[in-house]
């Protein structure tokens, strides 16, 4: 696994436009509900959750570029 294939709940929340609450709760589920993310997708490492670029893809679909 490459690097830059692993980013922070930040980093993730910047590129898809969504809360890095949003993403925290896909990693532990939420009232009764299971985690969207996949055990080998999210990982919290220390006070940082680390999510997978291909597990966000999974999730949240594709990022659409804006055209500045």
């Amino acid at each position: 696994m490459r690097l830059d294939d692993v980013m922070t709940t930040k980093e993730a929340s910047e590129i898809w436009g969504l809360s890095q609450v949003t993403i925290k709760k896909a990693c532990t589920g939420q009232k009764g509900y299971p985690p969207k993310f996949r055990e080998n997708e999210c990982k919290k490492s220390g006070g940082t959750w680390l999510i997978t670029k291909q597990g966000m893809i999974r999730v949240y679909g594709e990022v659409i570029k804006k055209n500045d």
